[in-house]
């Protein structure tokens, strides 16, 4: 795909995060340049401007000669390569690449074209630097890991070169590439910004997306499982109240149920009024984490096609504006929407899986065996996906709401965006887990009906029964839900039978 700057959709933006090649819009090439030209014309009048002559954070007094800039440069990027931890997972390594790219090619950071376009080339060939997952606040831009980002561009540090670990010079090298040497505002470009940040929460938002509808279709499945009613999904209820998830969401599942001969078993005759809330609910709970993932992506497709450089460079007149523009509150709010909504996706899952293996409520044999007592069946898988749906709770509060002063007090209130986001990728790992454990339990509890379900349903059984036979007795139960996560995360399911709602 083509990047236009400033102009990338959220489906270009996932496209990236699944693995897409990308090239930049050779149109934004003139506008770096004169970007570049504005920071030279910024130079030649002498007056400082923190940054380009000045030292940074609580430095920015310090005057930098002339002769010194590009030392000042190099300085600052392998003295802010200070991360930590494991090496961010290289789909979210190459998303904040590309908007890295698209952020510097908007002509308002001062670089060269030569130093856009080593980002871009290492981008196309697949060079990716290694870089520490922990060490950025989410304010003065997400520096540590963007400054290792930049030591790769110098030659510093490592890089994966097409998943092979090797020092940065070398992968380089392979790539038929040169390390740049950075020129007055060059190093503080590339490490000012969100794009740590914003990658890690749109990766977590695209994880969340699909999670979503696969909720949905093994909430489907377990209604019919245990022959809920698909009364509560009625439009006339959800128009009374208005809000657009939930009425998109109760005809998702009107939709995934129509034409069971399950449902249809017990529409007349059953002595239940009403099912739990984990049930009847779910058009109110899916729909309202639907429309929160909805502000989130809007936040997020906003902050992505942003510039979250300081200084502001601009060409007419020359001028270099100090501002706040990488302070990540915005996405730090929009990943902490993400995190309680993928929280609650699991917890409502996990609810109709313990419906699911209780004799009383889903009227089905004890745990989902059909010899209960002599096996199991689905009694510890439940515990599982209990054990998950905790670990999300804990790791869903609000991480905004923190903050720590820095740099000597310049920087005294952070976003914590960084690892506001970085938790959604575990999150979603174990919200994938929690749905697999579902799609498990309702398959098998439809398995006890003569009947068969909808069309859509019986195609998700299908798809499951194919790598996971029924559960006839006890056996070793984790590469079954192994098999059934690899299901979840390949989304062929959803592809086949949800595929809108987004």
């Amino acid at each position: 795909m083509i990047l236009h700057p400033g102009h990338v959709t959220l489906a270009e933006w996932r496209a990236i995060y699944r693995g897409a090649a990308v090239t930049l819009d050779q149109a934004a090439l003139p506008v770096i340049a004169r970007g570049a030209a504005a920071v030279e014309n910024i130079l030649a009048r002498g007056a400082p401007v923190y940054g380009i002559n000045t030292g940074f954070g609580k430095l920015a007094t310090v005057r930098i000669a002339p002769e010194d800039l590009e030392t000042l440069q190099r300085n600052l990027v392998l003295s802010h390569a200070a991360g930590v931890g494991a090496p961010m997972p290289a789909p979210v390594a190459r998303l904040m690449m590309a908007l890295k790219l698209g952020s510097l090619a908007q002509g308002a950071s001062g670089v060269r074209v030569a130093t856009v376009q080593l980002l871009a080339a290492m981008l196309a060939q697949d060079v990716i630097p290694v870089i520490p997952a922990q060490g950025s606040v989410g304010a003065s831009g997400d520096l540590a890991p963007l400054a290792h980002l930049a030591a790769a561009m110098i030659g510093t540090g490592e890089v994966f070169c097409a998943g092979e670990p090797m020092p940065a010079v070398e992968g380089l090298k392979r790539a038929g590439l040169e390390p740049v040497t950075l020129g007055p505002k060059e190093g503080l470009a590339l490490l000012n910004g969100t794009q740590f940040s914003t990658a890690y929460a749109l990766a977590g938002l695209f994880e969340a997306e699909l999670l979503l509808r696969t909720a949905l279709i093994t909430g489907a499945l377990a209604t019919d499982a245990v022959k809920g009613s698909d009364a509560p999904f009625d439009p006339r209820i959800h128009a009374l109240r208005g809000h657009h998830g939930q009425a998109e969401v109760a005809a998702a599942l009107r939709g995934l149920m129509a034409g069971s001969a399950i449902r249809a078993s017990h529409v007349t005759g059953d002595e239940r009024v009403q099912d739990p809330y984990c049930i009847r609910c779910q058009p109110q709970v899916m729909g309202a984490v639907l429309d929160v993932l909805r502000q989130a992506a809007a936040t997020l497709r906003t902050e992505a096609n942003g510039v979250t450089d300081n200084p502001l460079i601009f060409d007419d007149p020359a001028e270099a504006l100090s501002g706040g523009n990488f302070h990540a509150e915005p996405v730090a709010f929009a990943a902490d929407m993400i995190a309680m909504a993928v929280c609650e996706i699991g917890s409502i899952a996990e609810r109709r899986l313990a419906m699911l293996v209780d004799p009383v409520l889903s009227g089905l044999p004890a745990f989902l065996a059909p010899r209960p007592g002599l096996n199991s069946g689905f009694m510890i898988p439940q515990v599982t996906a209990a054990a998950l749906v905790s670990e999300n709770k804990g790791r869903a509060f609000p991480a905004v709401v923190d903050s720590i002063p820095t740099s000597a007090n310049q920087e005294d209130h952070v976003s914590m965006a960084a690892h506001g986001a970085r938790r959604l990728i575990a999150m979603a790992d174990n919200l994938r887990a929690i749905i697999a454990i579902e799609l498990l339990a309702a398959a098998q509890g439809c398995d006890f009906h003569p009947m068969r379900s909808s069309e859509a349903l019986e195609t998700v059984r299908a798809k499951l029964r194919a790598v996971v036979p029924r559960l006839e007795d006890d056996r070793y139960f984790a590469p079954d839900i192994e098999a059934a996560i690899a299901l979840v995360q390949g989304g062929a399911l959803v592809a086949e039978t949800l595929p809108g709602l987004a």
